[in-house]
């Protein structure tokens, strides 16, 4: 048989019942999409998570109060709200090598009110290192400055979100004031948009000098973290350790497992959440692909149907000279045709399906080659799986019982 004969013997074979060969397609293309739009998930949610991360700042090292469970581990509950590093702790690690600007900060949740409007938010005291430090702009006005933080002055940078709630839409709040618990502070600035949701939201938040914070807000001279940022990546472990060495001599501990303190790496916790988000694709696309095994079961039992209905012509067709080969092509062609056909339309539908995620609920998703590459193969994978013993069992009928079949 000839190479165009098979195309279209097999073209024929699927459209001669049009209705059960497209039902038993739709299983394929369901299977299909589904594996590519929870993949899209997935690795979108990675993507924003490390995207995330590295917004807040660029070779960072966090130090948080509080103590350790074991040498490497997390703080314990609570973290942030223990009372072990102080402004003097800031002050020594700058003088660390490869350290390149640090950044203590103490913040807390206040009702902030102005112009009859009010709202619940971050307060974030700071110094302005922090602008370099966590990666943040202003867009409007000035930051603090060194001196303002010396003279403990009461001004204040808003984020726009904040801004919104306070002022409303497109309003300029330079020279206003807002009211934090019983003081005044006047805004000098706004920050850039940086984006976020919840309590992960940079845009929700009001900067103002440490110095301010801690005598007229919170009291006292610790801190809730400080942030450092290290002079390249590759000091970066360095720098950790040599912090880390510090601050245990400064507070008298004698040994790492008995810190009060805690410091995390940025490239640590972007690792930790890629793994987390794998994990979760690779669950979400397992979940999906249940449904493209349900696909290839449909086309066997097909096959099985078609073997069974068109016996009469498989003995015809040996009689006349057409081997094993031949008809295990023809069959084995068929099935592939329809998981092919079915997954390039369950790429599309996939593709659309990520978008409509995309817009309608707000979560970002990302369509890879690899899974579009990794549809294909399952798609061949299921026609040769499932159609090769159909076809097979075709291809072992005796023609002479074949033609007297009813």
């Amino acid at each position: 048989m000839m190479f165009v004969d098979l195309l279209e013997e097999i073209y024929l074979g699927v459209l001669s019942n049009k209705v059960r060969s497209g039902l038993t397609m739709l299983g394929v293309v369901i299977g299909i999409a589904s594996v590519i739009a929870m993949m899209s998930i997935g690795q979108g949610t990675k993507l924003q998570i490390e995207n995330s991360i590295q917004s807040i700042g660029s070779n960072l090292l966090m130090v948080m109060p509080g103590a350790q469970r074991a040498r490497g581990a997390a703080v314990s509950s609570g973290r942030g709200s223990s009372q072990t590093l102080t402004n003097d702790d800031a002050d020594a690690i700058r003088d660390v090598a490869g350290v390149k600007a640090v950044a203590p900060e103490s913040s807390r949740r206040f009702q902030i009110t102005a112009r009859g409007t009010n709202t619940n938010t971050q307060v974030v005291g700071t110094t302005p290192d922090y602008l370099a430090v966590r990666n943040v702009a202003v867009d409007i006005g000035t930051f603090f400055s060194t001196t303002q933080v010396a003279s403990r002055s009461k001004v204040a940078v808003l984020g726009p979100t904040t801004v919104l709630d306070l002022f409303g839409e497109n309003a300029n709040p330079i020279g206003q004031t807002v009211r934090i618990n019983s003081a005044q502070f006047t805004v000098i600035g706004v920050t850039a948009a940086k984006g976020g949701s919840g309590f992960s939201n940079q845009d929700d938040m009001i900067y103002v000098p440490l110095s301010s914070l801690q005598a007229y807000l919170s009291g006292g001279d610790y801190v809730s973290s400080i942030s450092i940022q290290a002079v390249d990546q590759a000091t970066m472990t360095l720098t950790q350790q040599a912090v880390t060495e510090l601050l245990l001599e400064r507070h008298h501990i004698p040994s790492a497992d008995l810190a009060d303190f805690s410091i995390m790496n940025q490239s640590d916790l972007v690792s930790a959440a890629s793994s987390v988000t794998d994990t979760l694709t690779l669950l979400l696309a397992s979940i999906a692909g249940i449904s493209l095994l349900v696909g290839g079961i449909g086309i066997m039992n097909m096959m099985l149907t078609t073997v069974t209905e068109r016996t009469r012509e498989i003995g015809l067709r040996k009689a006349i000279g057409a081997d094993r080969a031949e008809i295990v092509a023809q069959f084995l062609g068929e099935a592939i045709f329809l998981t092919l056909l079915g997954g390039t339309i369950g790429v599309l539908v996939g593709y659309g399906a990520s978008k409509a995620v995309s817009t309608f609920a707000s979560l970002t998703t990302t369509v890879s080659w690899s899974s579009v590459a990794m549809a294909f193969g399952v798609s061949c994978a299921i026609g040769l799986i499932f159609g090769l013993y159909p076809a097979q069992r075709a291809s072992r009928l005796n023609p002479i019982d074949a033609l007297r079949y009813e």
